[in-house]
């Protein structure tokens, strides 16, 4: 029986507490929240223990925690949390800063406790079966992800929100870092960028651009991605992909193959293969070294959109 924990009852940190509520093994000793009304409501739906500081939460004993709490407070709650020697994982980015996350990274390895970022695009099963079908001829990766503002994100703008999962799927995907990263970025509706357009060139060769913003009226979440021998398409929300051969010059045509996928919610994923990770020894699928990257790209990208 593993016992954990959530700080943090946001939309987010609900979908943890349900998944974790879900799941055979598995223990909610606490959740924590400033929220009186949220601490109410989670109580009353899922019959679980609630604290309004995590520093209660921490006298209970615990194998793993959840931080779902704003981005600003990660490094502050991380650190708490590491310090109990409790394993835990981060909801995406790792912090607000390269230093911040810098120092999360290297006081879990100090404590010898396991650390992995909630970057839960990877747990798509439509990115799965991209990855899945991606040779070693891959040209270029565009990636869009845009969406109406979301008034519940208050702390940053949508680069570090929304672009977050992509600059961590570019990686992914390529199997590489960064070598040249540019950006351009606008703000209109509140007081932190609200689009950008991010493009870079990977150690390996292989071209990138994002394109994200909180200013289309509608969801999108699509990858595209361009191969010498094939074309990609997976769109993330309705988890479809399909799979273009190369244009025929003979015949002018190609052929589309349909890639059934079997839907599956990629949070309880990520979090049973966390859970996985700590009952087995194992390294988890997302370390902290990950979310690291992530976070330093940031930097070169403000301080060329700037």
């Amino acid at each position: 029986m593993i016992k954990v924990g959530v700080v943090g009852l946001g939309w987010m940190g609900r979908v943890h507490l349900r998944n974790y509520t879900e799941m055979a093994d598995v223990e909610v000793v606490g959740v924590v929240d400033v929220d009186a009304t949220a601490r109410e409501e989670v109580a009353a739906q899922f019959g679980v223990k609630t604290y309004a500081t995590l520093d209660e939460l921490l006298e209970n004993d615990l194998d793993a925690m959840s931080v779902c709490v704003p981005t600003s407070l990660h490094h502050e709650t991380g650190l708490k949390i590491i310090e109990k020697k409790i394993n835990l994982i981060i909801e995406k980015p790792l912090a607000a800063t390269a230093a911040e996350g810098e120092e999360l990274v290297k006081k879990a390895a100090e404590m010898g406790i396991s650390l992995m970022v909630g970057h839960v695009e990877r747990f798509n099963p439509a990115v799965q079966r991209v990855k899945e079908l991606l040779g070693d001829d891959v040209i270029s990766i565009q990636i869009e992800r845009v969406g109406p503002y979301p008034p519940r994100i208050q702390d940053v703008g949508v680069i570090k929100d929304l672009g977050s999962h992509d600059i961590d799927l570019i990686r992914y995907l390529t199997g590489s870092e960064f070598k040249s990263v540019y950006a351009v970025s606008s703000t209109t509706l509140g007081k932190h960028e609200d689009s950008a357009l991010i493009t870079a060139e990977m150690e390996n060769g292989i071209l990138a651009n994002i394109t994200t913003n909180w200013v289309t009226p509608y969801k999108g979440r699509k990858i595209n991605v361009a191969c010498e021998s094939k074309y990609i398409q997976a769109n993330l929300i309705t988890q479809e992909v399909k799979e273009y051969s190369a244009f025929s010059t003979y015949d002018k045509s190609y052929s589309v193959r349909e890639w059934p996928l079997m839907f599956r919610e990629p949070v309880k994923e990520e979090l049973n293969q966390f859970l996985g990770a700590l009952r087995n020894g194992t390294e988890v699928p997302i370390t902290g070294k990950d979310g690291l990257e992530v976070l330093k790209t940031f930097e070169r990208i403000f301080e060329c959109a700037e």
